[in-house]
């Protein structure tokens, strides 16, 4: 590990009890707990759409499995928790995200994608940023490699979207949004200027505007990821059909299931295989 400070705030958290709000488990790996739930990180490769090079990890709540099959903490949640205890548990996340993340090896040139839950972009007040912010400083973690990914957002939340990606800006951080469909896309990088954006591959069906989408992105500087990357034919109708040299990302469990560790050397070669793909599909 490249980060004593984090290192050192690990030790301490390893004489936690298993009942505390943050503890270490027998892995090595940070645990959390709220509103009774047990709660730990998987972690899901971004890549590169032409080489499939690991650029990126997104980071996913989950109910603790010693298996990493957990359940979505926000969906077990949601009709739980009310704002300010969303706030609360968002923060906890990061938290958690952010240490089990530069905890590993082979992080340090990478970037962590951490999710904005939709229920929060009304519940934010205040300098919200700033909060996690500090807590990174406090711990000597770089904030130049976090994204922090805003959710779609209808046309009444736009100025509320705004409101929240300036925060962040504001606080050094990179921003990403997620997209509809490629009209949007096309919107948001005009409109929000965001530093990645995120768009289903099903939803990217319109090759035309995939290609124009993809080369205002690059003179922009923003990364475009196609997630729900789940079959070879995807993958390679997107690589065929895409007329322009501008880079693009891809996600999803043609590469990788979400996993609490990282693997110390991944080179993707072929599809996951079909047993290991159903087993991955309900919790991702």
């Amino acid at each position: 590990m490249h980060y004593p400070t984090l290192q050192h705030y690990l030790s301490r958290l390893q004489s936690a009890l298993s009942d505390s709000q943050l503890w270490l488990d027998e892995q090595g790996r940070a645990r959390g707990r709220y509103f009774n739930a047990s709660l730990s990180t998987a972690f899901q490769a971004i890549r590169s759409g032409q080489d499939q090079q690991v650029i990126a990890y997104e980071a996913y709540a989950r109910s603790f499995d010693p298996t990493d099959q957990g359940l979505n903490v926000w969906r077990l949640l949601e009709f739980v928790a009310n704002d300010e205890e969303s706030v609360e548990l968002d923060r906890l996340c990061r938290l958690l995200h952010t240490m089990n993340f530069y905890r590993q090896s082979g992080v340090r040139q990478l970037d962590l994608y951490l999710s904005v839950h939709s229920r929060l972009l009304a519940a934010i007040e205040g300098n919200h940023g700033m909060a996690f912010r500090r807590i990174l400083d406090v711990l000597e973690l770089p904030h130049q490699h976090i994204i922090l990914q805003m959710p779609a957002a209808t046309a009444s939340q736009r100025w509320v979207l705004a409101h929240v990606v300036e925060n962040y800006r504001r606080n050094g951080f990179r921003v990403g949004v997620n997209a509809a469909n490629l009209e949007q896309a096309i919107d948001l990088l005009q409109r929000v200027r965001p530093d990645a954006i995120k768009i289903d591959i099903y939803a990217a069906n319109r090759p035309e505007l995939q290609i124009s989408l993809l080369e205002q992105a690059e003179r922009a500087q923003c990364q475009v990821i196609f997630k729900r990357i789940e079959q070879q034919e995807k993958l390679e109708a997107l690589q065929n059909s895409h007329g322009t040299a501008s880079p693009f990302l891809v996600q999803g469990f043609l590469f990788d299931i979400p996993a609490a560790e990282l693997p110390v050397t991944y080179s993707f070669t072929q599809p996951l295989p079909r047993a290991v793909y159903a087993q991955a599909r309900p919790s991702a």
